[in-house]
């Protein structure tokens, strides 16, 4: 007996043990109808879920995990190709992490941010946050004494300025960011 190649074209095989008897009779219906062993039942079974009143979700299988490490491939024009590379560029990444990051903000509905613009971002939060750490010990002073030395109010309007160009260039990275990953293209200064 000769095995052929199974060709499953996305299928999957089903099989199941029954008694002699049954075999025999499903093997004459089989013939009756013109059709094999193999068609008859793929029919059978057919129908009986087309005309089954079980819920969706009970018939749907789990999806099959995928791997970690699966690619994508794509074709670009020589003009996406070039693009990529430069929009990568200006975000300081290779092509390809660049390509899945898009990929999957646009996908997830997510803005994003490489490790170089959060590590940015994070400094900045720091930095205000000892700045405001400073304040605070200023006011302490103040508020018990009454009066604190060596600082004059247009120390701490020159502060407050430094904090508002702070916040006004943080709020425009972000922005920048948000509208970039929109775009694909970082804006430049």
């Amino acid at each position: 007996m000769t095995h052929r190649p199974l060709v499953t074209n996305g299928s999957t095989h089903l099989s199941t043990w029954v008694t002699a008897e049954t075999k025999q009779r499903f093997s004459a219906l089989a013939r009756e109808f013109g059709v094999s062993e193999s068609a008859l039942l793929k029919r059978s079974i057919t129908l009986m879920l087309q005309s089954t009143t079980a819920p969706d979700s009970a018939l749907q299988a789990r999806p099959a995990k995928v791997p970690r490490d699966l690619r994508v491939y794509v074709r670009l024009s020589p003009d996406d190709h070039r693009l990529l590379f430069e929009r990568a560029a200006a975000r300081g990444m290779p092509a390809a992490t660049y390509a899945s990051y898009f990929l999957r903000s646009h996908l997830r509905e997510l803005a994003p941010l490489p490790d170089r613009e959060l590590a940015a971002l994070t400094a900045s939060v720091s930095e205000l946050g000892a700045i405001g750490r400073s304040l605070r010990q200023i006011t302490d002073v103040a508020n018990r004494t009454g009066r604190v030395e060596g600082i004059h109010t247009q120390d701490l309007f020159q502060i407050l300025r430094a904090l508002e160009a702070l916040r006004d260039h943080t709020k425009t990275l972000v922005r920048t960011n948000l509208k970039s990953w929109e775009t694909g293209h970082a804006a430049h200064d």
